[in-house]
């Protein structure tokens, strides 16, 4: 004999696999942690003040 499978759970199974490797795909594509956001905006910044400070008045 067979094995009894629930089909609702089965497909419930089958979409969080298929959820889990979206979010996988979509955190490789689109992710940065809050530190390297703020990192860079931080660097930003500081070439921002370096580029004011060097700026010649006519």
């Amino acid at each position: 004999m067979s094995e009894i499978v629930n089909l609702n759970k089965a497909r419930k199974a089958k979409a969080r696999s298929q959820a889990k490797a979206g979010a996988a795909e979509n955190r490789v594509r689109f992710g940065r942690t809050k530190l390297e956001k703020t990192a860079a905006k931080a660097e930003a910044a500081k070439l921002e003040r370096r580029l004011d400070q060097a700026r010649r008045e006519d």
